[in-house]
């Protein structure tokens, strides 16, 4: 099952405690249906302490976040969009803000 959000894209979060929070795709998990994204959904975790350079406690870190609670987020229109895909003459797939119709190019 393909996505059409995908790593180094802009998306705002629709759902859950960060609601409205925007950020850019870290990584993408296809089997869990999760995003990884830059500065949304920060949790606390106990961690030991490690021989290498490390000091037990309480750290911050990102948790991934479900694919079906962001959109993208179109540069060009400045709104939340759907993406659509569009089959070009060369036979290769691009896909577009269904918004504005801007092509949305991989990175």
């Amino acid at each position: 099952m393909g996505f059409l959000i995908k790593k180094d894209d802009f998306v705002v979060v629709i759902k859950g405690k960060d609601a409205g929070k925007k950020g850019r795709v870290i990584r993408v998990f296809p089997e869990e249906k999760r995003i990884l994204v830059e500065g949304v959904n920060f949790v606390k975790k106990a961690t030991r302490p490690k021989k290498i350079d490390r000091q037990g406690g309480i750290v911050s870190m990102e948790k991934p976040i479900s694919i079906s609670n962001v959109q993208y987020f179109c540069m060009k229109c400045s709104k939340n969009a759907r993406l659509g895909v569009k089959l070009m003459e060369d036979g290769s797939k691009m896909r577009f803000c269904k918004k504005c119709g801007e092509m949305v190019e991989a990175k």
